[in-house]
């Protein structure tokens, strides 16, 4: 649930108004998929308890629709040729009235609810018996758990301008909406239309923004409305001073898009659906004054700042972070066993919880790989190459940070630490996004780690994302963020690579191959199977196929396979193991268990071997067991994997073991870099080159050298 929207958990009374847009499609007739998937969501919400009135558009459009067809099956070819006058309003609503109410009625008695039409002109709310008589009436309805429909009555209304004039108690469906919510004490108002919410400008310009949360001192003024709505009398200019009347008399106010599936529901739920009108929203700027771009430009020039201190200084910051986390260990580890709990609550399973775990030894552990970081050799600025070009004129490759990364990461809240620790040494600003599972420990953790930021930096250098809906606007910052990490499922990082032009590092999956040749030590076969599956199941790095040379007979091979059943190791194999083995048969060679499972299969040789990971592997890490040297350096060179190993386990595949100190991810890319991601990896490089007034001239005015220097010489 988004914070500013922690009140919807006491909404129980809500106005829906459904605008033309909505509810007609393009040519006029009534959209009836729409309107039904909408009403399968009141119906869901009434179930739930909520009290649902709705407020309907769409009465003329629906009716001059039917009468122009009317009008034309009636006509005469003379006649058509003639000019042809506009329909009257008022009796394309008498029509569209008729017909709109006849759609209702029918979706929800099919999904078994009564519906009651009331129809109201403006005049009718400047008797106070009328109003009185109205609460009354809707209050008997809902208590039948009866949807009340409201609908201005055109047919009969008597202002002469109806589509133009926004004077008197109401004007249109919109503002009808927001004075019914106040008539009859409504705790929200849903303004449904056909875009997602307010934007700052037209939503067809690639610039505009939507505005999750209406500030009056801060957007009035300064937003560019578009075209009114194609077919009803108002739109989005309509919507939001309907809003702002209603949310500023008290009632909250969210513009939200019908055409979504599931939008009502979510908007219910808290999430930030839509636009969010609220009478508190300006003591709330401190808590939403961060936009997506604020805080990547924050990010960024903390980073510059930092980049600027010396390397002892940095080294101090990061000492400071590591006696941070050990002075607030009682605190962490008890944010962290809510976490725990609520997760076990919640049903995630035991692997996902085990990686969501924080124990004070875990954070010893932290804190001593921050020191090592903290001794680790200056990176920003390290000279990489030095070259005498000609005469007076050198050149340097220098190591430099990549500016701001970043990061999204599920479960693992000692992901956070070692982020933030590698950003800090490198030099690089930090957005951090965790699963809501880890919610409350990295909210510690991200409060912990800045503390210890000095204000010659700035605690914004490191910034926590809170609610998933920042997301697609960060992935969208393409001038600011310069590398995205997703740290996760496969379905995370497939969904991030497909939603930004930001370079991604990162790995989809980790499927891990051992290979036990035909010449492999028994006893070391066993020992690097069981680290390689058992040591930390749900790590990226851990076994999830196991490959068996076809020269190891079954019966040498067993009591390792009953180790593994005993161990509570779930065995599935390939056509070949799953017959010799009597296990259950895989589904797919390419799957990534996380868990206390793994595949096997018997193959003919390492060529086989090589073959299958190929075919079936990710990428990641790979282990052949043999004592044949020819044999193991052939897998090595020929295995395009991230990390290739022999005779050891696959858990060895991790920054910290690495001496990395510790790592923001495993990259499977072959771009930039691969393999556990250290402070390296958060660099880049750019070229210094000094000279003494050197000029080109065509080139025959310079001597060139080419002189390698190393990196020691001046």
């Amino acid at each position: 649930m988004d914070p500013t929207r922690s009140f919807m958990k006491n909404v129980k009374r809500v106005v829906f108004k459904v605008g033309t847009a909505v509810v007609t499609r393009d040519d006029g007739r009534l959209a009836v998929g729409r309107v039904g998937a909408i009403f399968e969501q009141l119906e869901a919400l009434n179930s739930r308890g909520y009290e649902i009135i709705l407020v309907t558009s769409g009465a003329v459009g629906a009716g001059r629709q039917r009468l122009k067809y009317r009008k034309l099956i009636n006509s005469s070819f003379a006649d058509l040729q003639k000019p042809q006058i506009e329909i009257d309003g008022k009796a394309c609503a008498a029509v569209g009235q008729n017909g709109l109410m006849a759609l209702y009625d029918s979706l929800f008695s099919q999904l078994d609810i009564t519906s009651s039409q009331l129809l109201v002109t403006d005049n009718d709310f400047k008797n106070p018996d009328f109003r009185t008589q109205l609460s009354q009436t809707v209050n008997a309805l809902l208590d039948f758990r009866s949807i009340p429909i409201f609908n201005e009555n055109d047919a009969i209304s008597t202002r002469r301008a109806p589509y133009e004039d926004s004077t008197g108690i109401f004007w249109d469906n919109d503002s009808l909406a927001g004075l019914l919510a106040l008539e009859l004490k409504a705790d929200l108002l849903v303004l449904l239309s056909d875009v997602e919410g307010l934007y700052s400008g037209p939503p067809s310009d690639p610039n505009s923004k939507l505005i999750y949360t209406y500030v009056k001192q801060k957007h009035q003024g300064l937003i560019t409305f578009g075209e009114k709505s194609r077919v009803g009398r108002g739109g989005m200019y309509a919507k939001v001073k309907a809003a702002i009347n209603a949310a500023y008399s008290g009632t909250p106010v969210v513009i939200a898009s019908g055409f979504v599936a599931d939008n009502i529901g979510k908007v219910l739920d808290g999430q930030r659906i839509g636009t969010l009108f609220h009478k508190d929203a300006h003591l709330w700027v401190k808590l939403n004054e961060c936009s997506a771009r604020e805080m990547a430009v924050a990010a960024r020039e903390c980073s510059t700042r930092l980049q600027c201190l010396s390397s002892e200084e940095r080294k101090k910051i990061l000492l400071g972070v590591a006696d941070a986390l050990e002075a607030n260990e009682s605190l962490i580890v008890e944010e962290n066993g809510a976490d725990v709990a609520s997760a076990r609550k919640a049903g995630y399973d035991d692997s996902l919880i085990s990686r969501l775990v924080l124990k004070p030894a875990k954070i010893s552990s932290l804190a001593k790989s921050i020191r090592n970081i903290a001794e680790m050799e200056e990176p920003i600025g390290r000279v990489l190459k030095k070259t005498e070009l000609a005469d007076g004129l050198i050149l340097e490759k220098i190591a430099c940070p990549l500016g701001v990364l970043l990061i999204i990461f599920e479960s693992r809240p000692d992901a956070l630490v070692q982020i933030a620790s590698l950003a800090i040494r490198s030099g690089n600003g930090l957005l951090l996004k965790g699963g809501k599972e880890a919610k409350r420990s990295n909210a510690i953790l991200h409060k912990v780690i800045t503390s210890a930021i000095p204000d010659t930096v700035g605690e914004r250098l490191i910034g926590l994302v809170t609610s998933k809906e920042d997301i697609p606007d960060l992935l969208k910052l393409d001038d600011v963020i310069d590398l995205v990490i997703p740290r996760g499922s496969n379905r995370l990082v497939v969904e991030i690579k497909n939603s930004t032009k930001i370079p991604v590092l990162g790995h989809s999956d980790g499927i891990c191959h051992v290979y036990i040749d035909k010449l492999a030590n028994k006893d070391m076969a066993r020992s690097i199977l069981i680290d390689s599956k058992l040591d930390y199941p749900a790590a990226c790095n851990a076994m999830e196929t196991l490959l068996v040379h076809k020269d190891l007979s079954s019966s040498g091979f067993q009591d390792i396979i009953m180790e593994l059943k005993h161990e509570g190791v779930m065995l599935y194999g390939g056509p070949k193991a799953s017959s010799m083995f009597n296990i259950p048969e895989a589904q797919c060679f390419h799957h990534e268990y996380n868990s206390r499972a793994c595949t096997i299969e018997i193959i003919n040789d390492v060529e086989a071997a090589i073959d299958h990971i190929r075919q079936h592997g990710s990428g990641h890490t790979e282990c052949i067991v043999t004592e044949d040297e020819e044999t193991a350096e052939y897998f090595l060179s020929r295995v395009d994997s991230a990390a290739v190993f022999h005779n050891a386990s696959t858990r060895f595949c991790d920054g910290m073991r690495f001496g990395l100190g510790a790592e923001v991810g495993i990259s499977t890319s072959k771009i930039h870099a691969r393999g556990p991601v250290g402070v390296e990896g958060l660099l880049t490089t750019r070229w210094i080159l000094r000279g003494k007034g050197h000029v080109v001239k065509g080139d025959n005015g310079v001597n060139y050298t080419h002189k390698n220097l190393g990196n020691n010489e001046g």
